[in-house]
């Protein structure tokens, strides 16, 4: 997709004068969150949120599907999540359909969890928070049903005959629960299919955060709502990886060291070319890249630490 002209600020970090576009086949991998209690977060993402548990490793709760990780815990934070601080904003775990994401829905309803299920047309979403303060998206595609709009001011959608609509409808919980049958098991967890769909982030500043992700990593601007403070980026035309936003307050420093929150995201390449690719592109923007047997590590303007790696088995 060709990328959008975003009149990001000129620094260091927006010095590649070639348009660049990260590899279409660049996904999100595992988030890592920092948490106060090792076990009941564990009880949280798999009984609530309804990830496996794939047993410890060195010290670490790790979640996932289909023996793939998603979600690992640092179970050493001395508190919760500091709001109106960079870092997450939500992870989202993509679920393969509708009837997935039913299973959720009723279930969190079930255990009278608190919970958003919302209707952005071309995706169905619920939205909740762990017990530390970390939000989580599930959701499934739904473009047969729309697509999303963007604007200076906000982020809408248009349904498939033509009609604006908000992109934050409540959603029609008879249609979807219509996918389920009396046989569901509702405490099934979520499918091997499940994946890291993409990671919203609080950032200090959009220009800023796109001289990053854009200009450098080559992450391309599908939407950018400038008097809305946030903008969506993706790999290979998907509506969006990484989200971007301010509205922890313009300028938001990072969270307080030992808090609750995201300790790192993990971008995956589809090779080891495509990774160097953007690595040299980092390293000649000025940002420092360090490398150690997990992958290579970064900080992008806001604080918020991410893994580069290639995909496992690619």
């Amino acid at each position: 997709m060709t990328s959008m002209n975003i009149d990001a600020q000129p620094t260091q970090a927006t010095s590649q004068a070639e348009p660049f576009s990260i590899a279409p086949e660049t996904g999100v991998g595992a988030v890592h969150l920092a948490v106060t209690d090792g076990p009941a977060m564990l009880e949280f993402y798999r009984d609530v949120v309804g990830l496996t548990d794939l047993g410890p490793r060195e010290g670490l709760v790790r979640l996932g599907a289909g023996g793939r990780e998603l979600v690992v815990l640092h179970p050493d934070a001395t508190g919760p999540v500091v709001q109106q601080r960079t870092g997450l904003y939500h992870l989202a775990l993509l679920v393969p359909d509708r009837r997935e994401l039913a299973r959720v829905v009723a279930r969190l309803f079930a255990m009278r969890y608190p919970h958003s299920p919302t209707d952005h047309t071309m995706t169905k979403s619920d939205y909740l928070w762990d017990p530390d303060g970390n939000g989580i998206e599930v959701y499934c595609e739904s473009p047969e049903d729309g697509r999303f709009v963007y604007s200076e001011d906000t982020f809408g959608a248009i349904d498939n005959e033509g009609r604006p609509r908000s992109g934050r409808d409540p959603m029609d919980l008879d249609e979807l629960f219509g996918h389920l049958t009396d046989a569901d098991d509702l405490q099934q967890p979520m499918p091997e299919a499940t994946r890291m769909g993409h990671v919203h982030l609080h950032i200090r500043d959009v220009p800023e955060a796109l001289g990053f992700y854009h200009d450098l990593m080559g992450f391309d601007v599908m939407g950018l709502m400038r008097r809305f403070g946030a903008a969506f980026i993706s790999a290979g035309g998907y509506h969006h990886h990484l989200g971007l936003n301010t509205w922890a307050g313009q300028g938001a420093p990072p969270p307080p060291p030992g808090t609750a929150g995201l300790r790192h995201f993990t971008m995956e390449l589809p090779s080891a070319g495509d990774l160097d690719t953007v690595v040299a592109r980092l390293r000649g923007g000025g940002i420092d890249v360090q490398e150690d047997g997990a992958g290579l590590w970064a900080s992008d303007p806001s604080s918020n630490r991410l893994l580069l790696k290639v995909r496992d088995g690619a």
